[in-house]
């Protein structure tokens, strides 16, 4: 574990819309801090044996939400890590209180042109299979951005590298632990 590492009493979870880089920047700032990392699509996607997807498309948003705010509460019970998070699990309010009150929340924000073309890449988000995607992004990100806001840190990712991103959040991290109260 690195000595910044060493320092975190909490999870840190990364919130954001899909296609953010929330499992890919997740894994390597964990790698950096020497802290496991964990991503709850991942782990829901393990639990019911099929994709997050299939899960939302089956079962309706309202149920998944709810398994997913159940799974996000265990996580964050666990060992000090990074826990890359769905799109839509800081959205509820519930689950937002609970991260805020228990980990370190870091919104990964990037621009929904950057977000489209990376979801485009793979068929693997259920929302986006109905209606234009960039317009569904658009949507959410309009939605969901106040609740973004609430997070601890904001950092801005784009179509940079990813250990640009790693290095803000780390900066970012450490200024946030300076802070009194943290």
């Amino acid at each position: 574990m690195s000595d910044f590492g060493k320092r975190l009493d909490r999870p840190v979870v990364l919130v954001g819309l899909m296609g953010v880089g929330k499992s890919t920047v997740g894994r390597r700032l964990a790698r950096r801090l020497g802290l496991s990392f964990v991503d709850s699509d991942a782990e829901i996607e393990g639990a019911a044996g099929y994709p997050a997807a299939e899960v939302f498309e089956r079962f309706g948003e309202r149920d998944f939400r709810d398994g997913e705010r159940r799974l996000v509460a265990r996580l964050v019970e666990g060992d000090v890590r990074v826990i890359a998070t769905g799109g839509g699990a800081y959205v509820d309010p519930s689950t937002r209180k609970l991260l805020n009150e228990r980990a370190i929340t870091v919104w990964l924000d990037a621009p929904v042109e950057i977000l489209a073309e990376r979801t485009s890449r793979r068929d693997t988000r259920a929302q986006l299979r109905i209606g234009d995607p960039k317009a569904v992004l658009e949507k959410l990100s309009h939605e969901r951005r106040p609740s973004y806001a609430e997070a601890h840190i904001h950092v801005k990712s784009g179509d940079g590298a990813h250990k640009d991103v790693v290095d803000a959040i780390v900066a970012a991290l450490e200024e946030y632990l300076e802070q009194p109260g943290a």
